[in-house]
């Protein structure tokens, strides 16, 4: 029961703050965001005191890695990547006001596996997709 108000919460916050931001390389961002806020709650197991601390400040983290994305996209890639390690280095000390510290380092973690689960679904639906358009038969 106490898990369920756990997502319950972790569900409103990120619907409320952050599930239906407009985000330019995703049609469906709302959607994409509501199960990373699934994925993390239920990955570092947030009590719901955690998850009142903790959403607010990652709805900032998450919209400053945003806005480096937007603004820095012409940025060689080693420049582009040290500012966002400069913005992890700083929120990492800002996520302790919500989580112990071994818990915000499974954070980052548990974040990049996030991204990695869905870049690998991205990948599969694309090669799917290829497999499908190569299989259907020229039209006269």
């Amino acid at each position: 029961m106490m898990r369920r108000i756990v997502y319950a919460i972790g569900f409103f916050l990120g619907l409320t703050t952050c599930g239906f931001s407009q985000d330019i390389t995703q049609k469906d961002g709302g959607k994409l965001e509501v199960y990373k806020v699934a994925f993390l709650t239920n990955r570092l197991k947030l009590s719901i005191d955690e998850a009142q601390k903790f959403w607010p400040i990652y709805n900032k983290y998450k919209d400053e890695i945003r806005q480096v994305r937007r603004t820095d996209r012409n940025l060689d890639e080693i420049a582009f990547e040290e500012r966002v390690v400069k913005i992890r280095k700083r929120y990492k000390s800002e996520f302790t006001h919500a989580l112990p510290e071994e818990r915000v380092n499974q954070f980052f973690k548990v974040d990049k596996e996030f991204n990695n689960v869905v870049r690998k679904e991205l990948q599969e639906r694309e090669l799917k997709q290829m497999r499908q358009q190569n299989k259907r038969p020229l039209s006269p």
